[in-house]
């Protein structure tokens, strides 16, 4: 009898091997140019959350179909585009940057192929767009939290904004910073408009110099954001500086050096507080594989993108049919992820806690944690 089991155990198991088939997922990523560090740190998530769950519970293999955008809306077109009609993609995950995303969302929407998002975190990003959905909280969410903490617990009242006119990410946080500082009883002394790959910032720090606010908001990138920071201190201008996700990665520290000491900024994620036994597992994973005990937020969402996709395939009676994947994502509910709890809710953007971090001797240290 038994080994009439075994026999029938083992038909079984081959059964499931030779029906076994190969799924794609696509990945668009800026793996160089001036956003490297973005694609990188949240491609590692993905490679990383791949190698714990290579397979489905069917038995199907994941393939990761990893596509380089440079950081540009052109390129970001081109690999949404070949990822559906060459690689006959389920989902996307990425693009990282608002402007990018949206150029996906705008490409995959119409062929009804579900797009994750990352750390793309502009409000308008999933207005009338079915397929689209994200893990990080929304512009509207992080702008409120650096607004109440500068007023209510730092105690600043005055505000200078500098605004990237060339990033929605920019100006869609900086709206959203303006409206609650404003409601919480701050004041907006000036806006300053830059342009993404502007070099030089003397002006701009000498304008706000004469101004003498309590404090800068810069709803930049890495790359700007650094460099005002630099310049800022050559020309002696010492305030206290806030920014959002967009610095939230080592670079800027490294490019910014002693000139971003107290640089204040929102995050998704601290590595060390870990909100759950699954994130404290997936920290100490990620120190196995990489030798490092450090682990960016970035990387931790790029994971959380990668496990709330195989889960809601794994709730698919095919796994291949892209429409059944986005329903199931908008339906993911309190999801026990390596950067914290996560829900979706039917417009695919996530209810999730940001916490405030301070560059203090070259470490971005966490301060606090603001719930939803």
């Amino acid at each position: 009898m038994r080994k009439v089991l075994s026999i029938a155990l083992a038909a079984a198991l081959t059964t499931v091997v030779l029906n076994a088939k190969e799924i794609k997922i696509g990945a668009v990523m800026p793996m160089s140019g001036p956003l490297a560090a973005y694609g990188q740190v949240t491609n590692l998530g993905i490679t990383l959350a791949h190698k714990l769950q290579p397979t489905l519970a069917n038995g199907d293999t994941i393939k990761i179909v990893l596509l380089d955008n440079k950081g540009d809306k052109v390129e970001t077109a081109n690999a949404t585009t070949r990822l559906i009609a060459s690689d006959k993609v389920v989902a996307i995950l990425g693009a990282l940057t608002s402007t990018n995303t949206a150029q996906v969302i705008a490409i995959a929407d119409k062929k009804k192929i579900p797009v994750l998002a990352s750390v793309a975190t502009n409000d308008k990003l999933t207005a009338r767009r079915t397929f689209a959905n994200r893990v990080c909280f929304t512009d509207s969410f992080q702008g409120e939290v650096v607004a109440n903490y500068a007023f209510n617990t730092l105690g600043l009242k005055t505000a200078v904004v500098i605004i990237d006119q060339a990033q929605v990410y920019s100006l869609g946080l900086s709206k959203a910073f303006q409206k609650a500082f404003k409601k919480a009883g701050g004041k907006i002394v000036k806006k300053i408009k830059v342009t993404s790959g502007d070099k030089d910032f003397k002006a701009v720090v000498s304008q706000i110099k004469r101004i003498n606010p309590d404090f800068m908001f810069l709803p930049l990138y890495h790359p700007e954001a650094s460099m005002i920071a630099r310049q800022s201190k050559q020309l002696g201008l010492n305030k206290p500086m806030f920014s959002g996700d967009g610095v939230a990665n080592q670079t800027f520290i490294d490019l910014g050096g002693k000139s971003v000491e107290g640089y204040m900024f929102t995050d998704f994620f601290d590595y060390l507080n870990p909100p759950s036994k699954t994130s404290a597992e997936f920290v100490a994973f990620h120190e196995k594989e990489t030798g490092k005990k450090e682990l960016n937020s970035f990387t931790a969402l790029g994971a959380d993108t990668y496990n709330i996709l195989i889960a809601a395939m794994n709730k698919c009676e095919d796994p291949t049919n892209s429409v059944c994947i986005n329903k199931e994502i908008k339906k993911t509910t309190n999801f026990d992820g390596a950067s914290g709890s996560i829900s979706i809710d039917k417009n695919g953007n996530a209810t999730r806690s940001a916490v405030i971090k301070v560059i203090k001797n070259g470490v971005a240290q966490f301060k606090a944690t603001v719930n939803p």
